[in-house]
């Protein structure tokens, strides 16, 4: 599996990729995502700001997701147990409809987690719909701890954190290194 930035030419398959997904969530009975959001225009915007990524395996697309540092005020509600500015925050995380139920929700959040450790990101933040089970358990299968909420259009969610790695200062040198 190999991560990359999206590009603005791979819009439609994105957009049919998101709506596919959106089928299967309503199928479930989990209504989080529809026709206003996320929308095209949402997702073309992403790309364009360099912020959307793809998880690719044998050329195919096997999930696309969005990390950045923006966030709605909801987010200053939270109890974030990291309390630096070295945090970048995932939205959108949306498993291609041909791999849901094959365990790449999991391998592509390793891959993504591998990726911010590697980039010195010291933690990963995001919000959850409360009515998502499949998320919920994702998320907690893979240490990520709830640390507030707050309700949308949609109804309640909650925020969520993983700390991977905090660093600290060397006693001797008094720079900054990796645990």
């Amino acid at each position: 599996m190999e991560l990359r930035l999206v590009k603005i030419e791979d819009i439609n398959v994105i957009d049919k990729i998101f709506k596919h997904s959106i089928e299967n969530m309503i199928k479930n009975n989990i209504f989080q995502w529809d026709e206003i959001y996320p929308n095209k225009e949402i997702l073309e915007n992403d790309i364009r700001k360099n912020q959307m990524y793809k998880i690719i395996l044998n050329s195919n697309i096997v999930s696309v997701f969005v990390l950045n540092k923006e966030y709605d005020k909801e987010y200053l509600s939270a109890k974030w147990e990291y309390d630096g500015n070295n945090f970048v925050i995932l939205h959108r995380l949306c498993v291609n409809a041909e791999y849901q139920n094959r365990g790449f929700g999991v391998k592509t959040m390793l891959c993504i987690e591998k990726h911010l450790k590697n980039n010195g990101i010291e933690s990963i933040r995001l919000d959850v719909f409360s009515k998502n089970p499949i998320a919920l358990k994702l998320y907690n299968k893979l240490g990520y701890k709830r640390t507030g909420e707050a309700t949308g259009r949609k109804g309640l969610f909650y925020f969520m954190e993983k700390i991977m790695w905090r660093a600290r200062t060397s006693p001797v040198s008094g720079k900054w290194r990796k645990p």
